[in-house]
């Protein structure tokens, strides 16, 4: 357990966070250099069973997953399965209708494939049915032509990734995440894409205040549709969907999530070329969905969330809706997540933990 001045900061500030209320459980983990100098937690997995959180309890972390895939999208690279310019069409034939057939991975990974929404005829109860999703992608007319603008896919880009993978190695995501990630770093248990059904008392329960709640009617002006929106806690308590193999979103340890950057950062999963094509940027424009300035790497937002605008660092990271946060810093040799079990719109809680952090970098870089 790492015992110097970040750890004992982050674990204080964390406690009060539960203490006040503001939060029930928390995990942070941050690694650098290599070595891992926060391991904190706080709170409870589960209140309602009396159940503590610990560093090595899994939570449903939204599309924090999306690290994972993206990980996963550039081991595919790294193995010679596919290239960052394959047309996704290539190994998925279907999929070049409706003037998508020179989509590629590369636009994929970007967020500017123009598939930023699922089909309407798509719920929340069909995320579990990989065949139906997928098809009804393959038939999909895109909002844009490919590679042309960016905009945030909430839950397509996992599929797209996903059955790219499928295609072109035989297995699902969830079967390479383990060979290729948490098996060979030693994490096995701490990052999920749809875990067995005995693993799934040892997960923690998310809560989410009534105001926070998605809800109201389907805005037929809006992009993406109210559940894609914003998350709700039923969905990452529901056992079907923690037990499905649905690479947009995950279940993740800090812990887990920081030792798979920290290896992506030590060139354990690609080489240092590799490393620095993935962060460097790929495409810059106007969110689409979001109507925000997007800054994207291959997989990945670049920029490190809460930092001043004047940094334009190569770090890169998902956060997941409801408040966790993960992110590689390639230059501090950082890498950082937080996961978090009460959902809230606002990242405040990963905003003042990555503070905390950035002053104590701050602070190490000014001493002699």
């Amino acid at each position: 357990m790492p015992s110097g001045e970040i750890q004992q900061r982050v674990q204080r500030h964390i406690d009060s966070l539960v203490g006040t209320g503001a939060e029930t459980g928390v995990q942070v983990a941050v690694y650098r250099d290599g070595a891992l100098v926060v391991d904190a937690v706080a709170g409870s997995a589960d209140p309602a069973a009396g159940r503590a959180l610990t560093s090595g309890t899994p939570v449903f972390s939204f599309s924090t997953g999306k690290n994972m895939a993206t990980t996963i999208a550039h081991a595919l690279v790294a193995r010679g399965y596919l290239g960052y310019d394959t047309r996704v069409a290539d190994l998925w034939p279907e999929f070049g209708e409706h003037g998508k057939a020179a989509t590629t991975l590369r636009h994929v990974l970007t967020h500017t494939a123009g598939l930023p929404a699922m089909p309407r005829e798509i719920t929340p109860a069909d995320l579990p049915d990989r065949s139906r999703v997928c098809a009804a992608l393959a038939g999909a007319e895109p909002r844009w032509p490919p590679g042309t603008a960016v905009g945030y896919h909430a839950y397509t880009f996992g599929f797209l990734v996903g059955e790219l993978a499928r295609r072109a190695t035989g297995r699902p995501m969830r079967e390479l995440l383990r060979e290729w990630v948490t098996a060979p770093l030693g994490i096995d248990g701490q990052l999920y894409f749809g875990a067995p059904a005995e693993a799934l008392p040892g997960f923690a329960r998310l809560e989410q205040p009534a105001r926070d709640r998605p809800g109201g009617p389907a805005d037929d002006d809006a992009i993406l549709a109210p559940w894609e929106r914003r998350p709700g806690a039923e969905l990452g308590n529901d056992d079907e969907i923690l037990r499905a193999d649905i690479p947009s979103v995950g279940s993740a340890t800090a812990h887990g999530l920081a030792a798979m950057f920290d290896a992506l950062l030590r060139a354990r999963l690609v080489d240092p070329a590799q490393l620095a094509q993935l962060s460097a940027l790929a495409f810059e424009g106007t969110d689409r969905v979001f109507g925000t300035p997007a800054r994207m790497a291959l997989g990945f937002p670049l920029g490190r969330a809460g930092a001043p605008a004047e940094e334009r660092s190569a770090a890169f990271g998902w956060p997941g809706g409801g408040g966790s946060y993960a992110y590689a810093d390639p230059a501090r040799g950082v890498a950082f997540a937080l996961t978090k079990t009460r959902l809230r719109p606002d990242f405040d809680t990963a905003l003042s933990v990555t503070a905390i952090l950035a002053d104590h970098l701050a602070r190490d870089e000014e001493r002699p």
